[in-house]
C-alpha cells in the first residue's frame, strides 16, 4: 500500500502540521491519496493552492485529493467547487485521529459530505500531538496556535481560531525528549507567540516559558523563538535576552509598516517609535542581536510619504532580514474595503523594500567576515550561526553538530567557511 502524498504551502506551522498529519494518516492506515495543506495569507497563496491541486490531479489520475489548511478553513466552498477535490477538511479536523480513520473508508469518494469544516473560533484547546517536534537537526515545537487580535488585513484568525497555549510542563517534557534524541537546537513556534499563556491558569508570559525551559532543560544547547510581536515582549523575555546565552540572538518581528497612520489603519498595537525603542533596548541588552521583520508594501491608503517611513524604519530599527509582502486584499477583511493602492505601485514599493533588505543583509555578512561563530550544521555543506545566518561550507561536514568555525567570506547571500 503506497503512502499519501503531502503538498504543503505557507508557514513553518503548516509544515509542522503536515508532519503530524503524516503520522495520523499512517496510524489510520491511509494508502493512496494526495493531501494539500493550504495557506490563506494572501489571495496569491490561494491561487497557488488551486493551481497545485490541478497539477497534482493531472499527475495522479484517479487518486483522491484532500484539501486542508487555512485556505480550506476560510474558503471551503472555493475548493469544494473544484472537480479535482474529493474532500475539504478544516484546520481543527485535520488534527483529529477520527477524521483520518473516516477518510480511510474504501468508499472515500462520495461516501459522506464533501466539506468537513467546523467553526474554528469555537475551538478552545491545542491538540497535544501538535507539540511533537520535527526537523532533521533543528526541532520545531509548537507552543501556541490561533490569534485573538484582528488586524484589518489578516484572515489568519478565521483560519486558525482564537489563541490557545500548550501548558509549560508539556512543552518542557517534549523538549527534554527532543534533547535526548540528539537535537542541538529547539525553536518555539506559534501563530501569535507572544500571546502564549494568556489562556492558562495564572496567565504566564512567553518570557516565563523561556526561562523555565532553560532552567529545567540544562542540556539544551540552543533555544530560539520565532516571530514575535515586540509590543508584547514581557520583562522575563527581555531578561532572558540579556542574561541567557543559550537563547539565540536573533528575533523576527511582526512590524508590518513604519508609518503611524498605516499602523493604526492596520489595527496594529504598536507605533513606529515603539518598534525603534524595542530594537534599541534589545540591542543594549544583547549587543549584536540581529532582527528580521515582516513588512507589507502598498497597504490601502499608503502614500509615497507613508511608504518612505517604512523604508526608513528598516534603517532606524537596524533590520537585517526582511520578509516583504506586497499587499493583497483578502475577502472578508476590513482592509479589502479600504481605498486600494494601484498594483504597479505595490510591486515597485515591494521591489524597493527587497533591494534595501538585500543591502542590509550584505552589510551583516560583511561584518561577519573574520569572526568565529558556532554553527549548527543542517546538511553536509550548510549550517546556520547563532544569528540564523546561513553558512556554506567548502567541504562536507558532519550533520546535526554544533561547531565553531571562522567565517572566511560571503557570497552575497550566505557566509562562507
Amino acid at each position: 500500500m503506497s503512502a499519501p502524498i503531502f503538498a504543503t504551502h505557507g508557514c513553518r506551522l503548516n509544515a509542522y502540521e503536515s508532519e503530524a498529519m503524516k503520522e495520523l494518516a499512517a496510524a489510520a492506515g491511509m494508502g493512496n491519496a494526495v493531501i494539500v495543506n493550504t495557506c490563506a495569507v494572501t489571495a496569491e497563496a490561494v491561487r497557488k493552492a488551486r493551481q497545485e491541486i490541478r497539477r497534482l490531479a493531472r499527475e495522479n489520475p484517479g487518486t483522491p485529493i484532500i484539501v486542508t489548511g487555512c485556505a480550506a478553513q476560510t474558503e471551503p466552498e472555493t475548493f469544494a467547487a473544484m472537480p479535482e477535490v474529493t474532500r475539504v477538511i478544516g484546520n481543527h479536523e485535520k488534527m483529529q485521529p477520527a477524521t483520518w480513520a473516516g477518510l480511510v473508508a474504501p468508499d472515500l469518494i462520495g461516501a459522506t459530505e464533501k466539506v468537513m469544516v467546523d467553526d474554528i473560533l469555537s475551538v478552545r484547546e491545542t491538540a497535544g500531538h501538535l507539540i511533537d517536534g520535527f526537523g532533521r537537526h533543528r526541532a520545531y515545537v509548537q507552543v501556541q496556535n490561533g490569534c485573538d487580535h484582528r488586524c484589518t488585513f489578516c484572515i489568519i484568525p478565521y483560519g486558525r481560531g482564537n489563541s490557545r497555549s500548550v501548558p509549560a510542563g508539556v512543552v518542557v517534557e517534549q523538549i527534554k525528549r527532543l534533547v535526548g534524541k540528539g537535537f542541538g537546537e529547539v525553536v518555539l513556534t506559534g501563530v501569535d507567540l507572544t500571546s502564549w499563556g494568556s489562556d492558562l491558569p495564572a496567565t504566564p508570559r512567553l518570557g516565563d516559558l523561556v526561562m523555565r525551559i532553560l532552567r529545567l532543560v540544562p542540556d539544551l544547547a540552543r533555544l530560539r523563538i520565532s516571530s514575535i510581536d515586540s509590543i508584547e515582549a514581557d520583562e522575563n523575555l527581555m531578561a532572558a535576552i540579556a542574561t541567557e546565552p543559550r537563547l539565540m540572538p536573533h528575533l523576527h518581528l511582526s512590524l508590518q509598516a513604519g508609518d503611524d497612520m498605516i499602523l493604526k489603519r492596520m489595527k496594529r498595537r504598536h507605533l513606529r517609535d515603539d518598534a525603534i525603542r524595542f530594537c534599541e533596548e534589545a540591542r543594549q541588552l544583547r549587543p549584536g542581536i540581529v532582527f528580521g521583520a515582516d513588512i507589507i508594501s502598498g497597504f490601502p491608503t499608503e502614500t509615497d510619504a507613508m511608504f518612505e517611513n517604512s523604508l526608513r524604519l528598516v534603517e532606524d530599527c537596524g533590520l537585517t532580514f526582511l520578509h516583504v509582502f506586497p499587499f493583497s486584499p483578502r475577502k472578508g477583511t476590513p482592509a479589502a474595503r479600504m481605498p486600494q493602492v494601484k498594483g504597479p505601485a505595490i510591486k515597485e514599493r515591494a521591489a524597493r523594500l527587497r533591494a534595501l533588505g538585500d543591502a542590509r543583509l550584505r552589510m551583516h555578512l560583511l561584518a561577519e567576515v573574520g569572526q568565529t561563530r558556532t554553527v549548527l550544521t543542517e546538511g553536509p555543506r550548510l549550517g546556520r550561526t547563532e544569528y540564523f545566518t546561513e553558512v556554506a561550507f567548502a567541504t562536507d561536514q558532519p550533520e546535526g553538530t554544533l561547531m565553531d568555525v571562522r567565517i572566511s567570506g560571503h557570497n552575497g547571500a550566505q557566509l562562507l567557511a
